[in-house]
């Protein structure tokens, strides 16, 4: 089968503006070379609408501050065969978009992340990252684990970068705007009714901003708390999503 040709790169963006020049920077970068980066913006405060224009993307204003919604929009106008989600603060290997495509010729995938390494001012967070790794496997084993077994279903998060092909996302409805944190998560396993969930043996890189402002222990009570709830199938609350003080 051939390759997908073509790759659009979606960011949800909150008050990015300190981050967006190197990343979109970096983006055009790649070799090969997306088809297209579009950021859709949460209401940014700052001038990260302005700065992506100046750098290259389509700009979505006026989508509503949920990471699920934003992302959905700009799957809706995207015109590439394979749709890459990625954080404003995430750095992908130069090769990402020829592996993402190479992966995606298998239609046994649903869908591919990376391996994803936190990253500080100071300090990089392998305890983090390793865990980050782990649970790839870890969470729907325990909670999942038929699906584990029979289906390849793995979860990955936005930090380690998602990549499917467009029509499958589209088959499957994108993400649920409902799930206003873990949206990811759910994804997965939505996309996994179209194939197995891959991690790719190679790294992107992360920063740690939210483990640095909650600390080691406050950034992991408040994962293992939401990947309870996922497992579980509940929804987090209200009190729940302040809790985890999300980000764009």
């Amino acid at each position: 089968m051939s390759s997908p040709k073509t790759v659009s790169i979606i960011i949800p963006a909150l008050d990015e503006s300190e981050l967006l020049p190197v990343t979109l920077a970096h983006l055009w970068g790649l070799r090969p070379a997306p088809l297209e980066v579009i950021l859709v913006d949460g209401g940014s405060r700052d001038d990260s609408a302005e700065i992506a224009r100046r750098n290259g993307a389509r700009v979505i204003l006026g989508a509503v501050k949920s990471r699920a919604a934003q992302l959905n929009a700009g799957a809706s106008i995207a015109r590439g065969d394979v749709l890459v989600f990625l954080h404003a603060d995430t750095w992908l290997p130069p090769d990402a978009l020829g592996l993402v495509t190479e992966a995606l010729t298998d239609r046994r995938t649903a869908l591919v992340g990376f391996v994803s390494i936190m990253c500080g001012r100071r300090r990089t967070r392998w305890v983090t990252s390793l865990h980050n790794f782990v649970k790839t496997w870890y969470a729907p084993l325990l909670f999942r684990p038929w699906r584990f077994l029979r289906y390849g279903l793995r979860l990955l998060f936005g930090d380690q970068v998602m990549a499917c092909r467009r029509v499958d996302f589209q088959a499957c409805d994108g993400f649920d705007e409902g799930k206003h944190v873990m949206e990811d998560a759910w994804l997965c396993e939505k996309m996994n009714r179209h194939g197995r969930v891959r991690m790719l043996p190679r790294c992107v890189f992360s920063s740690s901003r939210r483990v640095d402002r909650w600390g080691f222990w406050g950034a992991h009570v408040r994962y293992l708390s939401l990947g309870l709830l996922w497992g579980l199938r509940q929804t987090p609350g209200a009190s729940v999503r302040r809790f985890y003080d999300d980000e764009r």
